[in-house]
Parts: structure tokens; sequence; C-alpha cells
């Protein structure tokens, strides 16, 4: 991946970011979505394997003395998030779900002030503020009635719970970035995640068998998240990180909904509403607004 531009890499992660929210809203009445999760980081873990091996075998003793953010790192980051994903888009756009992702820099600020005791200055403030009524937006479709009564589709709020936990495993992976190697990490907790979901897969087995389809099309989705969405994204997003710096890299988390909703416009043929956009314009806003304290930051360490 050397010779690939860094922006290149991280365009081609959010890509295929951006194609998992509508391969899970497609394949949604085919496959349940523990079913769909469980499988697809079942062939993650077969397909990462080989490329994981030697660092797992030299870094394992040092990861496995941090078990409980181990523990942690599976269960939000592999074995919820994905999760809770599939189950909202049964019931809610999946350019609805794609732009609740983009509030993972907002909770991620909420949760260090909350828990790390980090203060948040007027930036980060303003920026909050102006991604909740973004948020608002989207799952209201831009009427007031529903805020008032507070009517939201289910589907919406499971998403955000599942952004929540995201925002907890990307605080996780930052806090312990010097203490745990990345690569072998990573694929330990795509295990421990698999396990957590084995009960649940196996009881969709039992229970809804007749609900399940297997097709071309299922197979694809399978097969799609855990190589491209998986693995194929995520070697492209840290190398794109690692040569691009991650507040560079961050504003590209952005094209996440952009893809999305391509996708879900030309194949699901779903509908962008203005309360989407404008919506996913505030988010946007405000995202870039609690990000200014970090690049005036960089400026003055420049002089």
């Amino acid at each position: 991946m050397k010779a690939i531009p860094p922006s290149l890499l991280l365009l081609t992660a959010t890509l295929l970011w951006g194609g998992n929210f509508v391969i899970g809203k497609a394949v949604a009445t085919n496959l349940p979505p523990f079913t769909l999760a469980f499988l697809r980081w079942c062939v993650a873990l077969i397909i990462f394997l080989p490329i994981v091996w030697k660092p797992l075998k030299r870094d394992f003793k040092q990861i496995i003395q941090h078990w409980p953010i181990l523990l942690l790192l599976g269960f939000t980051g592999v074995a919820a998030f994905n999760t809770l994903v599939y189950i909202g888009v049964h019931y809610t756009t999946s350019i609805n779900a794609s732009l609740m992702n983009m509030l993972t820099p907002v909770f991620i600020y909420l949760l260090s002030f909350i828990f790390l005791k980090e203060h948040l200055n007027r930036f980060q403030l303003i920026g909050t503020a102006m991604s909740f009524i973004g948020v608002c937006l989207i799952i209201s479709h831009g009427s007031l009635v529903s805020l008032l009564h507070f009517t939201f589709n289910k589907g919406d709020v499971i998403v955000i719970i599942a952004v929540i936990l995201w925002s907890i495993y990307s605080l996780l992976v930052k806090q312990y970035a010097t203490r745990l190697p990345g690569q072998a990490t990573f694929f330990l907790s795509i295990v421990i995640g698999t396990i957590m979901l084995a009960p649940f897969f196996i009881y969709e087995q039992i229970t809804v068998t007749a609900a399940i389809v297997w097709n071309g099309l299922s197979f694809f989705a399978i097969f799609y998240t855990g190589i491209f969405a998986s693995i194929i994204a995520f070697l492209a997003w840290n190398t794109g990180v690692v040569r691009y710096g991650a507040n560079r890299a961050g504003i590209y988390l952005n094209f996440i909904p952009v893809f999305a909703s391509i996708f879900a416009v030309a194949f699901l043929d779903e509908s962008l509403l203005w309360s989407q956009i404008a919506g996913g314009l505030f988010v946007i806003a405000g995202v870039y607004t609690t990000s200014l304290h970090l690049k005036k930051s960089f400026a003055s360490s420049e002089k």
C-alpha cells in the first residue's frame, strides 16, 4: 500500500464502510442481524489470521495482560456496534444510519469529559449543539410534532446507541494505542466479539430459521462485510491514518454518509429527504467546529 496516496486509502475505507450500511439494509429481510454479524466476523477471522499471525505470536502476552480492555473492545467494537446497526436498519433507512455515524467524534468528546474529566472548550460545546440539532432534524424528518411528542423511529434510536458504543470503542483504542499493538489487538477483539455473538447466532438458527433466505445476495453480503468492510477497510484506514495523521484523517469519516446515500438511492430506491440533507450539514458543521481547537493547537505548536 506504500505506493497508494493516503487520501485514496482513506476514501477507499469510507467507501467500503458506506457500502456496509446499504448492504445491511439490503439483506434485512434475508439474514437476521445476529446471523449476519456472526458470519461476517467469522469470514474476517479466516481472512485476517494469515495476515496477523506473526505480530499475534509476538505481542500476544503483552495484549492479554490488558484482558478487561480486550473484552470491552470485543463487545463494543465487534459484537455490539455492527449488530445494532443491522438491527437498526430493519426499522430505519441506511441513509439515516450512516448520518448518525458522523456523531462519533462528538460522543468521544462527551465521553472524554464524563469519564476522563477532560474539559470541553467553546468549540466542542458549540459543535456538540450543532450536531444535536442535526440529529434532531434527521430522526424527526424535520417535523416539530415528532420532536414535541418524541415519536422517533426506533431504528434511529438503536443506531444512536450503536454509535455511542462505537465511540467508547474508539476512545479505548485512542487511550491504549501506545500499550496495545494495533493489528493483533484488533484480531483478538474479533475473536472475543465473535464468541459473544455465537449464542445469539445459535438462537436465531433455532427460532427464526424459516425467515433466513440463503441466496446470492445473502452470501455476497457476508463476504462483502467480512472481507471488504472489515479487513480491507481496516487496513486501508490504519495505513492512511499513520501516513496522514489522525486529526487530518478524521474528516474523511464524513464521506461515509455521502457514499451510503449514493448507494442507497442507486440500489435501494431510498429517497434523500431535505431533513437528511439539512441535518447532515449541521452534523458536518458540528464535527468541523469541534475540531477547530485541534487546528488551533497545531498551528500554535508550529510557531
